[in-house]
């Protein structure tokens, strides 16, 4: 599948090898049930991804993924399947919240994007222009919330456990929900001094060093969606020792 998506140019070479690892550790963890899940994720989430309006004005990496763009979405899923050695029902509990997290928020960022209402920071609900980071569209939740059911109603389908499709999806949305949160308050922004242009990087694509303008200057998008997805990963750990007592 990872040399399939390189050559469909969803990957790049990196982000393939990176997949390939993800996958790997996630069907050793969890079996075919786990994969089944990453499957659903990476081809919805891919298609999606092209449906995302292009913004001359912003900085972003594209549509193919590099392989930190892989760890973070898929990392704490991958690490966390392997404690389905231990326990199947955990891990694919595991893999499947973090991925309905990434998911919700690929989701959310490429259908929201075509959204007509301006976009809204989560935590101050100020209007921003449609692409900036931590900003949210009620079109973008629902996307985000479909992309979540769907990671979990796979999970809940290969695993056979029904509760796994309400909180799986409830688990998604909150992950998606803490990545806004976290790109609204605490991701780096930087601008681009040549350009004239805002950037979510240290350096712009075109070579020219960034300003850096606010939030933390060493947390990027990459880094925004690793700690959600990982937050995701502990939620649903947490909730399915809660329910299995």
């Amino acid at each position: 599948m990872a040399l399939f998506a390189w050559r469909a140019r969803a990957l790049t070479g990196g982000g393939a090898a990176a997949a390939w690892l993800v996958g790997t550790l996630v069907v050793t963890g969890t079996g075919w049930a786990g994969g089944a899940v990453l499957a659903a994720f990476f081809i919805s989430s891919s298609a999606v991804g092209r449906l995302a309006p292009v913004r001359p004005g912003l900085d972003a990496k594209g549509e193919r993924r590099d392989q930190l763009q892989v760890g973070a979405n898929g990392g704490p899923a991958a690490f966390g399947a392997l404690l389905g050695l231990h326990d199947p029902a955990v891990g694919l509990w595991i893999v499947t919240g973090s991925l309905a997290a990434a998911a919700a928020d690929t989701w959310a960022t490429s259908i929201g994007g075509r959204s007509r209402t301006p976009p809204r920071l989560l935590l101050v609900g100020r209007r921003v222009p449609p692409g900036t980071s931590g900003g949210m569209t009620v079109m973008g939740c629902a996307a985000a919330a479909a992309g979540a059911l769907l990671v979990a109603a796979t999970g809940a389908t290969v695993g056979s456990a029904p509760a796994l499709l309400p909180l799986g999806t409830l688990i998604g949305f909150a992950g998606m929900a803490a990545d806004s949160a976290l790109g609204a308050g605490w991701q780096g922004r930087f601008h681009c001094p040549l350009c004239d242009v805002a950037s979510e990087w240290r350096v712009h694509r075109c070579g020219t060093r960034t300003l850096w303008k606010g939030g933390l200057p060493w947390l990027d998008n990459d880094g925004v969606n690793l700690a959600a997805t990982a937050l995701a990963a502990v939620l649903a750990g947490a909730v399915w020792r809660f329910c299995s007592r």
